[in-house]
Protein backbone atom coordinates (compact mmCIF):
# COMPACT_ATOMS: atom_id res chain seq x y z
CA UNK A 1 0.00 0.00 0.00
CA UNK A 2 3.13 2.57 0.54
CA UNK A 3 4.09 2.19 -2.74
CA UNK A 4 0.50 2.88 -4.22
CA UNK A 5 0.34 5.65 -1.68
CA UNK A 6 3.77 7.19 -2.77
CA UNK A 7 2.47 6.51 -6.87
CA UNK A 8 -0.60 8.43 -6.48
CA UNK A 9 1.15 11.30 -4.37
CA UNK A 10 3.59 11.70 -7.49
CA UNK A 11 0.70 12.17 -9.35
CA UNK A 12 -0.76 14.26 -7.36
CA UNK A 13 2.28 16.04 -7.55
CA UNK A 14 2.59 15.70 -11.49
CA UNK A 15 -1.11 17.62 -11.48
CA UNK A 16 -0.48 20.87 -9.62
CA UNK A 17 1.75 22.58 -12.54
CA UNK A 18 -0.29 21.19 -15.32
CA UNK A 19 -3.51 22.66 -13.90
CA UNK A 20 -1.77 25.86 -13.19
CA UNK A 21 -0.78 25.84 -16.48
CA UNK A 22 -3.97 25.08 -18.07
CA UNK A 23 -5.37 28.01 -16.04
CA UNK A 24 -2.28 30.37 -17.09
CA UNK A 25 -3.18 29.52 -21.04
CA UNK A 26 -6.54 29.97 -20.70
CA UNK A 27 -5.77 33.39 -19.16
CA UNK A 28 -4.17 34.31 -21.74
CA UNK A 29 -6.67 33.52 -24.41
CA UNK A 30 -8.63 36.07 -22.61
CA UNK A 31 -6.14 38.63 -23.59
CA UNK A 32 -5.30 38.73 -27.58
CA UNK A 33 -1.41 39.79 -27.39
CA UNK A 34 -1.59 41.29 -23.59
CA UNK A 35 -4.35 43.53 -24.78
CA UNK A 36 -7.75 43.89 -22.62
CA UNK A 37 -9.82 45.90 -25.23
CA UNK A 38 -10.85 43.36 -27.15
CA UNK A 39 -12.18 41.18 -23.98
CA UNK A 40 -14.12 44.45 -23.32
CA UNK A 41 -15.18 45.29 -26.44
CA UNK A 42 -16.48 41.73 -26.37
CA UNK A 43 -14.59 40.50 -29.30
CA UNK A 44 -13.26 36.87 -28.49
CA UNK A 45 -14.32 34.11 -30.26
CA UNK A 46 -17.54 31.90 -28.69
CA UNK A 47 -15.75 29.08 -27.33
CA UNK A 48 -13.12 31.36 -25.34
CA UNK A 49 -15.74 32.02 -22.74
CA UNK A 50 -16.39 28.73 -21.88
CA UNK A 51 -13.19 28.42 -20.03
CA UNK A 52 -11.79 25.01 -20.87
CA UNK A 53 -8.67 25.35 -19.45
CA UNK A 54 -9.56 27.72 -16.50
CA UNK A 55 -12.64 25.31 -15.16
CA UNK A 56 -11.82 21.92 -16.19
CA UNK A 57 -8.15 21.66 -17.04
CA UNK A 58 -7.26 24.45 -13.96
CA UNK A 59 -9.24 24.71 -11.14
CA UNK A 60 -11.13 21.33 -11.64
CA UNK A 61 -8.31 19.45 -11.54
CA UNK A 62 -7.01 20.69 -8.52
CA UNK A 63 -9.51 18.40 -6.52
CA UNK A 64 -7.97 14.90 -7.32
CA UNK A 65 -4.39 16.90 -7.14
CA UNK A 66 -4.96 17.77 -3.69
CA UNK A 67 -6.91 14.53 -2.86
CA UNK A 68 -3.59 12.52 -4.10
CA UNK A 69 -1.25 14.63 -2.51
CA UNK A 70 -2.97 13.92 0.61
CA UNK A 71 -3.75 10.27 0.43
CA UNK A 72 -2.74 8.07 3.65
CA UNK A 73 -2.31 10.78 6.25
CA UNK A 74 -4.90 7.96 8.18
CA UNK A 75 -2.92 5.06 8.83
CA UNK A 76 -5.64 2.74 9.61
CA UNK A 77 -5.46 -0.24 7.78
CA UNK A 78 -9.50 -0.89 7.67
CA UNK A 79 -9.68 2.66 6.19
CA UNK A 80 -6.82 1.51 3.25
CA UNK A 81 -9.99 0.41 0.60
CA UNK A 82 -12.20 3.03 1.37
CA UNK A 83 -9.10 6.03 0.94
CA UNK A 84 -8.52 4.15 -2.26
CA UNK A 85 -11.93 4.52 -3.41
CA UNK A 86 -11.61 8.27 -2.77
CA UNK A 87 -8.70 8.54 -4.75
CA UNK A 88 -10.45 6.88 -7.64
CA UNK A 89 -13.19 9.20 -7.34
CA UNK A 90 -11.33 12.38 -7.22
CA UNK A 91 -10.03 10.96 -10.47
CA UNK A 92 -13.02 10.39 -12.18
CA UNK A 93 -13.42 14.21 -11.43
CA UNK A 94 -10.16 14.44 -13.26
CA UNK A 95 -10.87 12.52 -16.21
CA UNK A 96 -14.38 14.69 -16.46
CA UNK A 97 -12.28 18.05 -15.69
CA UNK A 98 -9.47 16.94 -18.58
CA UNK A 99 -12.03 15.52 -20.99
CA UNK A 100 -14.00 19.31 -21.28
CA UNK A 101 -10.80 21.25 -21.62
CA UNK A 102 -9.74 18.83 -24.55
CA UNK A 103 -13.31 19.18 -25.80
CA UNK A 104 -13.97 22.85 -25.59
CA UNK A 105 -10.18 23.51 -26.69
CA UNK A 106 -10.73 21.04 -29.97
CA UNK A 107 -13.90 22.97 -30.49
CA UNK A 108 -12.35 26.20 -30.46
CA UNK A 109 -9.36 25.64 -32.31
CA UNK A 110 -11.47 24.40 -35.69
CA UNK A 111 -14.31 27.47 -35.19
CA UNK A 112 -10.61 29.59 -35.21
CA UNK A 113 -10.85 32.82 -33.94
CA UNK A 114 -12.93 36.01 -34.25
CA UNK A 115 -11.20 39.12 -35.63
CA UNK A 116 -11.56 42.04 -37.89
CA UNK A 117 -11.53 41.17 -41.43
CA UNK A 118 -12.29 43.24 -44.41
CA UNK A 119 -16.23 42.47 -44.17
CA UNK A 120 -15.68 43.35 -40.16
CA UNK A 121 -15.73 41.34 -36.86
CA UNK A 122 -16.70 37.83 -37.87
CA UNK A 123 -14.91 33.95 -37.92
CA UNK A 124 -13.40 33.94 -41.02
CA UNK A 125 -12.67 29.81 -41.03
CA UNK A 126 -15.81 29.33 -38.89
CA UNK A 127 -16.96 26.94 -42.61
CA UNK A 128 -13.51 25.24 -42.97
CA UNK A 129 -13.80 22.70 -40.42
CA UNK A 130 -9.96 23.25 -39.48
CA UNK A 131 -8.42 23.10 -42.78
CA UNK A 132 -7.15 26.38 -41.92
CA UNK A 133 -4.56 24.83 -40.02
CA UNK A 134 -2.92 23.68 -42.60
CA UNK A 135 -3.16 26.60 -44.98
CA UNK A 136 -1.25 29.61 -42.88
CA UNK A 137 -1.33 31.74 -45.76
CA UNK A 138 -5.00 32.60 -45.31
CA UNK A 139 -4.22 33.48 -41.65
CA UNK A 140 -3.58 37.46 -42.85
CA UNK A 141 -6.78 37.69 -43.38
CA UNK A 142 -7.05 38.64 -39.54
CA UNK A 143 -6.33 42.04 -39.38
CA UNK A 144 -7.23 42.81 -35.78
CA UNK A 145 -5.75 41.82 -33.10
CA UNK A 146 -2.14 41.46 -34.45
CA UNK A 147 -1.54 37.79 -35.07
CA UNK A 148 -4.01 36.16 -33.53
CA UNK A 149 -4.07 33.46 -34.94
CA UNK A 150 -0.97 32.21 -33.95
CA UNK A 151 -1.72 33.29 -30.76
CA UNK A 152 -5.33 31.49 -30.67
CA UNK A 153 -3.88 28.31 -32.11
CA UNK A 154 -0.40 28.60 -30.30
CA UNK A 155 -2.59 28.41 -26.49
CA UNK A 156 -5.11 26.39 -27.73
CA UNK A 157 -2.57 23.25 -29.09
CA UNK A 158 -1.20 23.95 -25.32
CA UNK A 159 -4.29 23.18 -23.83
CA UNK A 160 -4.85 20.35 -25.12
CA UNK A 161 -1.25 19.02 -24.95
CA UNK A 162 -2.37 19.63 -20.35
CA UNK A 163 -5.91 18.10 -20.90
CA UNK A 164 -4.27 14.95 -22.49
CA UNK A 165 -0.97 14.70 -19.45
CA UNK A 166 -3.92 14.94 -17.24
CA UNK A 167 -6.24 12.35 -18.42
CA UNK A 168 -3.51 9.82 -19.02
CA UNK A 169 -2.13 10.59 -15.21
CA UNK A 170 -5.92 10.48 -13.84
CA UNK A 171 -6.43 7.35 -15.73
CA UNK A 172 -3.14 5.81 -14.17
CA UNK A 173 -4.83 6.47 -11.08
CA UNK A 174 -7.94 5.43 -11.46
CA UNK A 175 -6.60 2.06 -12.55
CA UNK A 176 -3.97 1.69 -9.55
CA UNK A 177 -6.84 2.57 -7.04
CA UNK A 178 -9.57 0.08 -8.17
CA UNK A 179 -6.35 -2.54 -7.91
CA UNK A 180 -5.88 -1.66 -4.34
CA UNK A 181 -9.36 -1.48 -3.61
CA UNK A 182 -9.77 -4.74 -4.63
CA UNK A 183 -6.93 -6.17 -3.60
CA UNK A 184 -5.67 -4.78 -0.50
CA UNK A 185 -8.71 -6.28 1.39
CA UNK A 186 -7.96 -9.78 -0.34
CA UNK A 187 -3.89 -9.30 0.68
CA UNK A 188 -4.66 -7.95 4.62
CA UNK A 189 -6.93 -11.30 5.32
CA UNK A 190 -3.98 -13.24 3.74
CA UNK A 191 -1.20 -11.71 5.88
CA UNK A 192 -4.20 -12.38 9.34
CA UNK A 193 -4.16 -16.36 8.10
CA UNK A 194 -0.09 -15.97 8.18
CA UNK A 195 0.31 -14.57 11.23
CA UNK A 196 -2.54 -17.01 13.13
CA UNK A 197 -0.78 -19.82 11.38
CA UNK A 198 2.87 -18.91 12.94
CA UNK A 199 0.92 -17.96 16.41
CA UNK A 200 -0.71 -21.07 16.80
CA UNK A 201 2.80 -23.19 15.46
CA UNK A 202 4.47 -21.14 17.96
CA UNK A 203 2.04 -22.23 20.60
Amino acid sequence: MCCSVGFARSLGMALVPLSLCSIVANLLLLFPMGEIRYLQEDRLAQFIWYFGGLGGGGVLMLVPAVVFITLGKCGCCWNESLMMCGSVMAAVVGLLGSSYSFVISGFALLQGPRCFTAFGWIYPFDDQTGRYLLEPETWSRCLQPLNIVEWNVTLLCVLLGLSVLEFIICLCQVGSGLVNAVCRPCCYKQECKMCCGTFQAKK
